[in-house]
């Protein structure tokens, strides 16, 4: 037996070491299909979406399924548009784990490599991450099915069901589930950036950072990439890596932000409880967090500097933009004089637009944000946090207009949408181990209160003796 088999039955063992209650409590559904119906939908298979899943098979709600649009090992940012070489994040940080110690990517790092480089690993890199994702996934029997993307979400008349719209191999079906997770990562309420400035350019020469894009093209090329957070730094190092023969990133601010915010928020306090703050708390901390933006760390930079051929502009942002045909190259207006390029990769985060989202289109208008429940001091306003989703205590979507679209208090958002409600959450692996038990506690909550009648009969009708008593004769 190999070291990693040896691992996983250590996991087969742990886990069933743990299992109790091991009783099946949930009334099945049947769906208008005939079907049965699914307690749970958890639309992402990623980091995020499978922990979920585990959070719920460990509380016996079994009856569910992920989907993802990417095919497998495609879930998620690692093995696409992550352009770092290694996690940001400290390796002793644990998250899909759920804080079962056999399951810790440590654990996994030293049955695969031991014990010796585990020590000396200073970060791991992105694609180990991916394959450790998949092992988690495995191991815990998360159902998965790659390639299916989600379309729609909509309620089915005269039910408490929900109707999910899928397309998986060019063809179309209907899966029907009491409850929705939407595991969505970074776009899921909105979309990637692009700077208006930028409109009009074409679309193989003006990329946004997640975008799939042949950087090989950049060789002896201009580049200049829009943006000073880690993603925008992993993109430039990446072009100047490929043979760029210039790469210029423009900083809108006078500094480029370096403090991460994220590693101070990493304390149980934080993590657990800010969801538990009232309104004006909750805004305070998580406008600041946000405008600092998310800093990058030392070798993201060095990766960038080691070059002659980089060049950082503090300060300077694009004002206009247009495509000289006869030249073929691209021209930038900024606020420090015009640049030419060949090509624009814009790193400039998400923009939240639910009915940019064809899945969210039956309720994007009922969505409430915090605009709609939180009016915040004039000098704490933030246009853009005020977007952002206003969620309920269980990460439940809640309605702008009461009772007009009362099924969304079974659609719930664990993606970057959720952050100004629960902080660090579902787009976060230091969050991990104190969201995902949130989460499960919120959906179990609610489905149990769904069937309380059933298990009232339920209750008045058990009677399974634990004892049998033999009359004795009085002698």
């Amino acid at each position: 037996m190999s070291t990693l088999e040896a691992l996983e039955a250590r996991v087969a063992r742990d886990l069933a070491s743990i299992a109790h209650p091991h009783q099946p409590w949930l009334t099945p559904r049947t769906g208008p299909d005939g079907q049965p119906a699914l307690d749970v939908l958890i639309v992402g298979a990623g980091q995020s979406g499978s922990a979920t899943a585990f959070g719920l098979l460990r509380s016996k709600v079994d009856n569910i399924l992920a989907i993802d649009a990417a095919p497998l090992a495609g879930e998620g940012p690692w093995n696409t548009y992550a352009r770092m070489h290694t996690l940001r994040n400290p390796k002793d940080y644990t998250g899909p784990d759920l804080d079962i110690p056999s399951l810790t990517c440590r654990a996994w790092y030293e049955a695969r490599f031991g014990e010796a480089a585990w020590d000396a690993l200073d970060m791991l890199p992105k694609g180990l991450w991916a394959e450790y994702l998949l092992w988690v996934r495995r191991v815990t029997q998360v159902p998965v099915q790659n390639d299916t993307r989600l379309l729609r979400i909509a309620p089915v008349e005269g039910s408490d069901l929900l109707a999910a719209e899928v397309a998986s191999g060019g063809q179309g079906r209907t899966l029907y589930a009491r409850k929705i997770v939407l595991a969505t990562g970074q776009e899921g309420v909105g979309r990637w950036a692009m700077p208006s400035t930028l409109a009009g350019l074409p679309a193989d020469r003006c990329v946004n950072s997640s975008q799939p894009f042949d950087f090989d093209r950049a060789r002896g090329k201009t580049v200049v990439v829009i943006g000073a957070g880690a993603s925008a730094f992993d993109n430039a190092a990446t072009a100047l890596e490929a043979g760029a023969a210039a790469v210029h990133l423009l900083c809108r601010r006078l500094e480029p932000q370096v403090v991460q915010p994220y590693r101070w928020l990493t304390f149980r306090g934080f993590l657990r409880h800010l969801s538990d703050l009232d309104d004006a708390w909750r805004w305070r901390f998580m406008r600041h967090i946000l405008s600092l933006r998310e800093g990058f760390p030392q070798p993201t930079y060095d990766r960038c500097a080691m070059h002659a051929n980089f060049y950082l502009h503090t300060g300077r942002s694009v004002t206009g933009s247009r495509f000289d045909d006869a030249e073929q190259r691209i021209e930038l207006d900024t606020t420090q004089g015009a640049m030419h390029a060949d090509f624009v990769i814009s790193a400039t985060g998400i923009d939240v637009d639910f009915a940019a989202r064809p899945e969210l289109g039956e309720f994007a208008h009922n969505i409430a944000t915090w605009a709609d429940r939180y009016l915040p001091p004039a000098d704490e306003q933030d246009a853009r946090l005020a977007a952002f989703p206003y969620l309920a205590d269980d990460y439940a979507f809640s309605e702008r207009t009461t009772g007009t679209t009362p099924w969304l208090r079974n659609v719930h958002l664990f993606a970057i949408g959720s952050t100004m409600s629960f902080g660090a959450s579902g787009s976060s692996i230091n969050a991990l181990t104190t969201a995902i038990p949130k989460l499960v506690s919120g959906i179990t909550r609610g489905l149990f209160r769904d069937d309380v009648e059933q298990h009232w009969a339920s209750l008045r009708a058990y009677d399974v003796p634990q004892a049998i008593i033999t009359p004795r004769q009085p002698g």
